[in-house]
């Protein structure tokens, strides 16, 4: 015991007393920065997550096959959100580094400027999912059994897709300004009519239609068009400071959306290639087999709780870096950037500690199938080991991104989850016969490897003087 609190009293005193504090840092208000920031994010990504997996376990009562059809569907319909998360990183960015200028009307520009990007691509990408489900979903290995409900499941998801885009391009901005508790509403409330509607439709209860697999697809689309409603109500209420006027220019300024995708265009280069690493991984996984698959989905749907601290605490790296540097205060983006990664570790280690010893329990929640349990358990165990690498790279991205350095979180994820983890998952899968496990021991290699190489150009400072 006492060589447990003297760990955590160095732990402590690595968290709340870096070596170099800038002149006139006030600490406890650098700490108190970032929790204002992170705990509306993390309380959001907690109870998505925690939704989310509530969601899996609802459609885990209809069979193994309900849960591996709608993970055939996460890769294609994230390929096609792809462009619209790069845009948002340029978004949050610029939107950032102009509160931190002051300069209110530029924020709005962006702001607009977004809107309509988002609203033209995803009218076209919607079309371009709904029409080609069934080849995509083929594409990603499916069964006899879970084909025709993973397209349908895809097919209504993309009725949707306009809303979901529009959505997450409004919370990005807010999130450029710290206003994470807004998109913090947005989710909770989306997810929880999610939920209520999964109850209805899924099972058809209280009058509604059984409509198994597709009623989880329209709960989540119903859900999405509530949480963009309410986007809208808040970028129009007059006193915000993201505000979108009656009388406002619609028009394209150039200047505005080159900068956009100046930003956005190493973030789009990331996200095809984490999404194009993910098929190919997910292909490779998906022939072991409906149930080995379906174990791997629960997997995941559990390791989503856990980018929960990485996402809350890079939400805040990048949005304290961007206006730290809009008010040319390298030294406290730097201080913001290093105490963000210290707060998130805590975090981190703390999920590992779960993952380890409660994995058992936690997939049983899922499935009651004795070889599914014990396999989801075996690969909580790679989970907990993961967790403070992908907290790290994590914040150490988001605070990349923050002063506009998109590049080198794209070229970590083009090496690690285009190159290393495909590669390395056929070879553990395919000819070393590793089944699930060796999958998961190259998510594992690639997530150090992509940890590394964010790491190399933060501690290399040269993102310090970007331009944006």
């Amino acid at each position: 015991m006492d060589r447990i609190a003297q760990w955590l009293k160095k732990a402590k005193d690595w968290v709340l007393n870096p070596r170099s504090i800038p002149e006139g840092a006030d600490m406890p208000g650098v700490r108190k920065d970032i929790m204002e920031l992170a705990w509306p994010a993390l309380v959001e990504q907690v109870l998505v997550s925690l939704v989310s997996m509530v969601d899996m376990m609802m459609v885990g009562k209809l069979g193994s096959y309900a849960i591996a059809s709608v993970g055939l569907c996460t890769q294609p319909r994230f390929v096609l959100l792809s462009c619209f998360i790069a845009l948002n990183v340029g978004t949050t960015a610029l939107v950032a580094r102009m509160k931190g200028a002051g300069d209110q009307e530029g924020a709005n520009r962006v702001l607009r400027q977004s809107m309509m990007l988002t609203l033209v691509l995803s009218a076209v990408l919607s079309v371009v999912g709904a029409v080609f489900a069934p080849q995509l979903i083929q594409f990603m290995g499916a069964e006899a059994d879970t084909l025709g409900p993973a397209v349908e499941y895809l097919r209504i998801q993309m009725y949707g897709f306009v809303f979901t885009a529009m959505g997450l391009c409004i919370a990005a901005a807010l999130r450029g300004v710290g206003n994470t508790r807004m998109a913090m509403y947005m989710n909770v409330t989306a997810n929880v009519v999610n939920v209520i509607l999964n109850y209805c439709l899924i099972y058809g209860n209280l009058g509604f239609p059984k409509m198994g697999v597709p009623g989880a697809s329209l709960a989540t689309v119903i859900g999405t068009v509530v949480s963009y409603a309410m986007a809208l109500a808040i970028v129009f209420r007059r006193k915000q400071y993201l505000a979108v006027h009656r009388h406002d220019s619609w028009k394209p300024h150039l200047e505005t959306i080159r900068r956009i995708v100046k930003i956005g265009i190493p973030a789009m280069i990331e996200q095809l290639a984490m999404r194009v690493g993910l098929l190919i991984y997910t292909r490779t996984v998906s022939g072991l087999g409906t149930t080995v698959f379906a174990t791997h989905q629960i997997a995941l749907n559990i390791l989503s709780l856990s980018f929960t601290t990485g996402m809350a605490f890079s939400t805040s790296a990048t949005s304290l870096v961007g206006q730290s540097l809009g008010r040319k205060r390298k030294d406290m983006a730097l201080l913001y950037a290093s105490q963000v990664q210290r707060l998130g570790a805590m975090v981190a280690l703390a999920l590992a500690a779960v993952f380890l010893f409660l994995g058992g329990p936690l997939v049983s929640l899922y499935s009651d199938e004795a070889a599914v349990i014990a396999m989801g358990a075996q690969v909580l165990r790679i989970v907990a080991l993961l967790q403070p690498f992908q907290c790290s790279t994590f914040i150490l991205s988001g605070a990349l991104r923050g002063a506009g350095d998109s590049r080198w979180p794209a070229i970590s994820v083009f090496v690690g989850v285009l190159g290393i983890r495909p590669a390395l998952s056929a070879l553990m899968v395919t000819v070393l016969q590793c089944g699930l496990i060796g999958a998961w021991v190259a998510l594992v290699v690639d997530q150090l490897v992509r940890l590394v190489i964010v790491y190399l150009r933060f501690r290399g400072r040269k993102w310090l003087d970007i331009k944006v």
